[in-house]
């Protein structure tokens, strides 16, 4: 067997106990700030749309929901992922996953596997991101092969399991901003 073979063939690096701790106090801050945005909407302001082209705050609901149950079906099939690049810097990469995704600039047209699609309302729809952020967090602590393999995102990158459970946190930190940004406009209901 040539040094190649072994290489993709060794174990992915274990998650070290401080990356654990990150990601998990990372899915738990998110999380709540989340919600803490989502406290007390009326239905009105659930689905106040402020214009054709945004989501209403029900929307962002639903798209994050479906994102990070998206991100649940990724981890799942990791084991099958091709091997990382020979001396990729996860460390950077982890970094970059934090800032790109969480930005609120430049926006992405989401595709229509992870648009809402209106079947739920905003409350519906947050209690499905909340169990989907619990078995996140449980797929964080328990997945062998977070580290070593990866699966590409369409405008991002490859992206290992860790940076894809790095990724959900940074997703919900960059809806969190929309629905503030939706809060924040001028016709938005005061109740």
């Amino acid at each position: 067997m040539g040094n190649e073979t072994q290489a993709v063939m060794a174990p992915a690096a274990a998650l070290t106990s401080a990356e654990l701790d990150f990601a998990a106090a990372y899915l738990a801050v998110t999380r709540d700030r989340l919600e803490e945005a989502l406290k007390d909407l009326s239905e009105a302001q659930w689905n106040f749309k402020p214009s054709r082209e945004r989501w209403s705050i029900a929307e962002n609901m639903e798209h994050i929901a479906i994102v990070e149950g998206r991100v649940q079906e990724i981890i799942k099939s990791m084991e099958q992922a091709p091997a990382e690049a020979p001396g990729r810097d996860v460390k950077q990469v982890d970094a970059a996953v934090l800032v790109a995704v969480s930005m609120r600039h430049p926006k992405y047209k989401a595709p229509d596997r992870i648009s809402p699609l209106g079947g739920r309302t905003g409350r519906q729809a947050l209690q499905d991101f909340l169990a989907n952020r619990a078995r996140t967090a449980a797929l964080l602590s328990s997945s062998p092969n977070l580290r070593g393999r990866v699966v590409p995102h369409p405008i991002l990158g490859p992206w290992d399991g860790y940076q894809w459970i790095l990724a959900a946190g940074a997703h919900s930190a960059r809806h969190t901003g929309q629905v503030l940004e939706v809060k924040e406009e001028p016709n938005f209901p005061a109740h």
